[in-house]
């Protein structure tokens, strides 16, 4: 079985808001991965446990945002969509 790469999650990684949806999920994957191995120091699981929890804050609120806008098409009339 192919060892996973590790990206250990940096002080500075822990805070910093992720650039989009995509790379988000991508990040989380990587992540999710890294803590299933039960390779990683007990340090670095709960920074990437705390990193992950962030990530996955930011991709609900995208899917959030994106749903609601959805509504307002779905509700027949078209509204200046605000963004995330």
């Amino acid at each position: 079985m192919p060892k996973a790469s590790t990206v250990t999650p940096s002080p500075s990684a822990a805070i910093a808001a992720p650039v989009s949806y995509e790379l988000a999920m991508g990040e989380l994957e990587q992540l999710v991965a890294q803590l299933e191995s039960g390779e990683l120091p007990l340090e670095q699981m709960l920074s990437g446990y705390q990193r992950g929890a962030l990530l996955l804050q930011y991709c609900r609120d995208q899917l959030k945002a994106v749903e609601d806008q959805i509504k307002v098409l779905d509700d027949g009339s078209l509204k200046t969509w605000k963004g995330v």
